[in-house]
């Protein structure tokens, strides 16, 4: 396949993963669930799950058009989540574990990415309150976890604490990192807060 074949076909891509991510933002409510090896193919048919288990659903939906995927296992610190937590933010675990998803197109590009460069495309900068969570932030602002923008306005390496590197898939990432609370806490608080509308 030439060059202008490969770049063809890497736009295609990226315009169904583009579709994809509406999708997903419109039929799958955005909810506080924590159990990180839910099935995609479960959270949609549930038809809601966390920003993260809604993550999981677009790299299926990658891999099924034959975009290889993989996840960045960052550990990103708890004052990420005080503005969507004002009055629980000393509660949350110190660190929370992140795999922020990854897309081989005509080069690896974050999920933020999908959609342009580094930089929001669209209101105001992403402060992670109210209902928009890093899922559609990702659609209206290539977040950027390595310091590279100049803007704070969506620079948030601030908060990275350690960066795992790399991982094949984000179960890989979780069972050997593990994930930020243990299953007995999982499974008392699971059940409640996935009911609970981000």
């Amino acid at each position: 396949m030439s060059r202008s074949q490969d770049l063809a076909q890497s736009s295609e891509q990226v315009a169904v993963l583009q579709a994809a991510h509406t999708i997903i933002r419109d039929e799958v409510r955005a909810v506080y669930a924590l159990e990180e090896s839910t099935p995609a193919s479960r959270t949609l048919a549930r038809g809601f799950g966390s920003c993260s288990q809604r993550l999981a659903i677009l790299e299926s939906a990658a891999r099924a058009i034959g975009v290889a995927t993989r996840v960045r296992a960052l550990l990103i610190d708890r004052s990420f989540w005080y503005p969507r937590f004002p009055h629980i933010g000393l509660a949350l675990p110190d660190r929370i574990l992140l795999a922020w998803p990854e897309f081989s197109l005509d080069e690896w590009r974050s999920a933020s990415e999908l959609f342009g460069t580094i930089g929001c495309r669209g209101g105001g900068s992403f402060t992670n309150r109210g209902s928009e969570t890093l899922f559609e932030a990702a659609g209206r602002c290539a977040v950027d976890w390595d310091g590279r923008a100049d803007d704070n306005a969506y620079n948030l390496s601030q908060f990275v604490r350690a960066d795992y590197g790399y991982f094949a898939n984000r179960d890989d990432a979780f069972r050997e990192l593990g994930q930020t609370l243990c299953a007995p806490s999982r499974a008392i608080a699971d059940p409640i807060l996935r009911h609970i509308t981000a």
